[in-house]
């Protein structure tokens, strides 16, 4: 279950424990709140990418019982959504495509398809991984 941090108009901040089995509840989070802003139309693509990024830093992420950091936020007509962990040295990177016979691998495709724009920034104890979609004058 997410660890609110900070609940504000247009902020949303929470954290999960580094486990698989929370990532559904990560989704939930992102589309209630989106609902509760008058963003649903965004919900579908702000979730999958939220469910993409949790996920890589769930299976990523080499730091033992750490806690994934989810926040949402309005910042400058965009909505932002950002998921840290503490584990710096492992930066994503996006990879040109992916072979049928993969198994994973094409989550930042995904994050790059469907956000406006995406990248990775360092932290002084972790990684933040972020995206952005363009709200055009939309509600909220």
């Amino acid at each position: 279950m997410p660890t609110t941090l900070f609940a504000e108009p247009f902020r949303d901040t929470f954290r999960i424990p580094k486990r698989k089995k929370h990532v559904p509840a990560v989704r939930a989070r992102v589309r209630e709140t989106l609902e509760k802003w008058g963003f649903e139309q965004l919900a579908p693509d702000v979730e999958l990418v939220a469910s993409e990024l949790v996920t890589n830093a769930v299976r990523h992420c080499r730091v033992s019982f750490a806690e994934v950091e989810v926040t949402l936020h309005v910042d400058w007509g965009d909505l932002v959504l950002e998921v840290c962990d503490p584990d710096r040295d492992r930066l994503p990177q996006l990879r040109e495509r992916c072979s049928e016979d993969e198994e994973g691998g094409r989550g930042l495709l995904l994050v790059a398809a469907l956000a406006d724009d995406w990248g990775c920034r360092e932290l002084a104890y972790g990684k933040c991984v972020w995206a952005r979609f363009t709200l055009n004058g939309r509600p909220g």
